[in-house]
């Protein structure tokens, strides 16, 4: 069963290129949530490896994007994405080194970031975007 489900209504920004990068990344998490409840330790760092991976590329374009439109939120909202970046990579490295697990707590930690961030936070980004035509 998925974690989470990307669905036009609540998630889009209507920026094609990051909605299809959102759902990238929500695949990545339902794929992380399912190696933690599968208990295979190597598959959940392969899962977390390969979603840390999208974020980051995903929160680059985004970032991109900002300069390219102008987008007055853009110092703010690059924090929060070094927040989470922040966390992540501190928490692979405690996984690495044995010092941590991936539990479902992780998995409903980052959903519970993104059921935030996405609707409340990217939302804001759309008007300028479109505006200067980044589709």
């Amino acid at each position: 069963m998925s974690l989470i489900t990307w669905t036009k209504e609540q998630f889009a920004t209507n920026v094609d290129t990051h909605d299809k990068e959102h759902q990238a990344i929500f695949d990545g998490l339902n794929a992380l949530h399912a190696a933690v409840q599968g208990g295979d330790r190597a598959q959940t760092r392969a899962k977390l490896e390969q979603l840390l991976s999208t974020v980051q590329a995903h929160f680059l374009s985004e970032e991109e994007n900002f300069g390219k439109c102008g987008y007055a939120n853009s110092a703010a909202h690059k924090a929060e994405h070094d927040n989470l970046i922040a966390t992540c990579t501190g928490l692979y490295a405690k996984f690495q080194s044995g010092q941590a697990e991936i539990t479902t707590e992780t998995t409903q930690f980052l959903k519970d970031w993104l059921v935030k961030h996405i609707p409340h936070v990217d939302r804001t980004y759309s008007e300028p975007m479109l505006n200067a035509g980044l589709r």
